[in-house]
């Protein structure tokens, strides 16, 4: 099934205003409900040259513009030296951008490459290979805020992931804290849909960088479970917008996870409930 093709539009248009207003309003709802940016914070936008992370820089340079606290911003781009990737394209847009921007350069690809056997899928280990240097970076540069491009489809499919392949009911939450305990991360995309940042990213023309590269994309689960909810979301429209709501109104007492729910205490409970009703049959006798 072939992704779907961004309608073409003007940045003029009333159309591209609405969908402009649109994201703003998201982002901003997403940040005020995880408290993701406050006054001071200097914030680590991490860009790969893919539609999710320039629509993620692009809305929050806008609005770092009238926002009521101030933030800084500085976008940041590993190249990972996979053959043929262009390295010139993301300086030049960011020069021409005028935003305050740093590259850095680690060979990960020829680790993958030396660890991944031939045909099977690098993601895993090209992520956290990625992970581990943008943390060390943001560390020694004083950045208080790490921001991922992840958007609600992302999210949704990571619950899917977890289930069918981890046995977990987990997704990706829109902030965190890191496991060494060092850096907030945080993901201003999390309400919005992957199609319309695919809309604006047309509309916009940012110098997409393919994400296949390494050539490892085609056997991906994740590109599966995509598929999958695609479907699913052509056959029953609103279907992922309900799964995502269903992330973020969780009932731990109807799930089976007595680490989450404690349900050794509903015995105490019931009978502290049975002797106050109790008592008070009592008194009104």
């Amino acid at each position: 099934m072939s992704a779907p093709v961004p309608v073409p539009m003007r940045r003029s248009s009333n159309n591209f205003k609405k969908l402009q207003a649109g994201l703003r309003g998201a982002v901003g709802k997403a940040i005020a409900d995880f408290h993701m940016i406050a006054d001071g914070d200097h914030v680590m936008v991490c860009l790969s040259g893919g539609k999710d992370s320039y629509t993620m820089l692009d809305v929050l340079l806008s609005l770092q513009r009238s926002a009521p606290v101030r933030f800084e911003i500085t976008a940041v781009n590993l190249d990972q030296k996979q053959p043929g990737f262009p390295a010139a394209v993301l300086p030049r847009y960011l020069e021409q951008l005028g935003v305050r921007f740093r590259i850095i350069e680690q060979n990960t690809y020829a680790v993958v490459k030396r660890v991944i056997p031939d045909g099977k899928t690098m993601c895993g280990l090209c992520s956290r290979l990625r992970r581990g240097a943008l943390y060390r970076f943001a560390a020694e540069n004083g950045m208080t805020k790490i921001a991922l491009g992840h958007h609600r489809d992302d999210i949704v499919e990571t619950l899917f992931l977890n289930m069918f392949f981890g046995g977990r009911l987990k997704a990706m939450p829109p902030k965190l804290l890191s496991e060494d305990r060092r850096h907030i991360v945080i993901r201003p995309l999390a309400y919005v849909k992957e199609a319309e940042i695919a809309r604006y990213a047309a509309a916009r023309e940012f110098p997409i960088i393919p994400c296949t590269l390494c050539g490892s994309q085609t056997n991906m689960q994740r590109l599966a479970v995509k598929h999958m909810l695609r479907d699913w979301e052509q056959k029953f429209p609103g279907r992922i917008e309900s799964i995502f709501s269903s992330i973020c109104n969780v009932a731990g007492s109807q799930l089976a996870d007595p680490q989450l729910f404690d349900f050794a205490g509903l015995d105490a409970r019931s009978l502290a409930a049975q002797a106050l009703e109790s008592t008070v049959e009592s008194c009104d006798g």
